[in-house]
């Protein structure tokens, strides 16, 4: 395989324009970028990494590279990828990229041990993909390796499974659980780009809807947010009674999923686990009900069970699969089951990837300086790095805040004083 693999090149010249773009609302990315450009902290550092290939990704792409990195990029999902960006990364930035939006299984994990093949000393995971393959595939990279970071919420599930088995050979950084990074992405830029993509897919009215959210975590709460904005009746659907007493206190109806899908004009699943809608769910929905999943992985969806009751399945518009079941009902599956936010739109504006990418530049500076020192599981980020990066952008918003005074602070850290 040449030392790319992307749709074609000759869209490099749009691809350009949308990181540009994209650039002109990731002020902290930029800052950063200019301290790496002056320090060059990763310096000669191979680093490997599987994310979503977008006008966001490629601006922290051109970070690191600034920051000295010796890079390479594949798709961490198969219909995520900006054909038009991964060209403009391989003509304009010379960064080796394999990703081709609708790409097979097949040719996405050959992608995959490309981006391997760099032999990285530092991985930088979506979804974990990387990692998992290393460990599972690739052991002969093992002993290169410094540690990794990961980006999204399965991501980490998957890693803290991995590090409580004493599987996990190397460290990981956290970067999900960030609060400049869940607070904002999960729950602004999940929320509003799901709702996007739902749109762009099926061009619904969702006002008077009932638009069922399965999982109330933080993609959860925006997600309901914004429907609830739109005009929807929102019904979610929990397993951990926490989240579920604060959807009910939010003010949305929370019922078991077998309850929701009887009632649900549209579904979509935001929890980061398996057959969240299962063929019991499916068995009872309306006719002309649509299916969507906003997680990681399309397993939230048990597909192949629709599939199984289906007697027809057609493509009825570009991103809606419709099953016809034995009984005549239509049900709608958005996306292929994968992330609808990325296959039918644009994924997360880059104002709250810009936060996310900052997490990312600094904790690849992080694992390099603490090469060697860290233990076999997985790290949150630093809460300095976490704080800066928020003061960075409330900075490029033009947004002040007090500091506390000398009296405040003797006063918060001390215990002789009362009421």
């Amino acid at each position: 395989m040449r030392n790319y693999d992307v749709k074609n090149t000759k869209l490099a010249e749009g691809g350009r324009y949308r990181i540009e773009w994209g650039e002109q609302e990731m002020p902290v990315l930029r800052l950063i970028r200019e301290r790496f450009a002056t320090e060059q902290p990763l310096k000669g550092v191979r680093i490997s990494a599987c994310l979503h290939v977008t006008a966001e990704t490629a601006n922290l792409m051109h970070t690191l590279q600034l920051g000295g990195a010796d890079l390479v990029l594949c798709a961490s999902n198969p219909l995520s990828t900006q054909d038009e960006v991964a060209a403009s990364l391989v003509t304009h930035y010379e960064i080796p990229t394999y990703a081709i939006k609708g790409e097979d299984t097949t040719t996405y994990y050959q992608h995959i041990q490309a981006a391997l093949d760099h032999r990285p000393q530092l991985t930088m995971d979506d979804g974990a993909d990387l990692v998992s393959t290393i460990h599972k595939e690739r052991t002969d990279l093992l002993d290169g390796i410094i540690g990794g970071t990961e980006e999204t919420t399965t991501g980490v599930i998957r890693l803290r499974a991995m590090a409580a088995d004493g599987a996990l050979k190397f460290p990981v950084l956290a970067v999900n659980d960030a609060m400049t990074k869940h607070f904002f992405d999960n729950r602004y830029g999940t929320g509003q780009s799901t709702v996007d993509g739902i749109v762009r897919a099926t061009n619904l009215l969702l006002a008077g809807k009932a638009f069922v959210v399965g999982g109330y975590g933080w993609c959860g709460r925006g997600l309901a947010s914004r429907a609830r904005g739109m005009g929807a009746n929102v019904i979610v659907t929990e397993v951990d009674p926490l989240p579920a007493l604060e959807a009910v206190m939010d003010g949305y109806r929370v019922m078991p999923m077998s309850e929701a899908a009887k009632v649900g004009d549209l579904f979509c699943t935001v929890t980061g686990d398996v057959n969240v809608l299962d063929r019991q769910h499916f068995e009872v929905m309306k006719d002309g009900a649509i299916v969507a999943n906003s997680g990681h992985f399309n397993v939230e969806i048990n597909i192949p069970a629709l599939a199984d009751m289906a007697r027809e399945k057609r493509r009825v518009r570009e991103f809606v699969e419709q099953y016809v079941l034995n009984d005549g009902r239509r049900i709608n599956l958005l996306g292929e089951g994968r992330l609808i936010n990325l296959a039918a739109a644009e994924g997360h504006p880059p104002s709250v990837m810009d936060m996310s990418f900052a997490n990312q530049a600094l904790g690849a500076e992080y694992m390099v300086r603490h090469a060697g020192e860290l233990e076999r599981k997985v790290y949150a980020i630093p809460g300095d790095i976490d704080r800066e990066i928020a003061r960075l952008k409330l900075e490029a918003m033009g947004v002040q805040i007090d500091t506390l005074t000398p009296d405040q602070e003797k006063y918060l850290h001390s215990w002789q004083e009362g009421t």
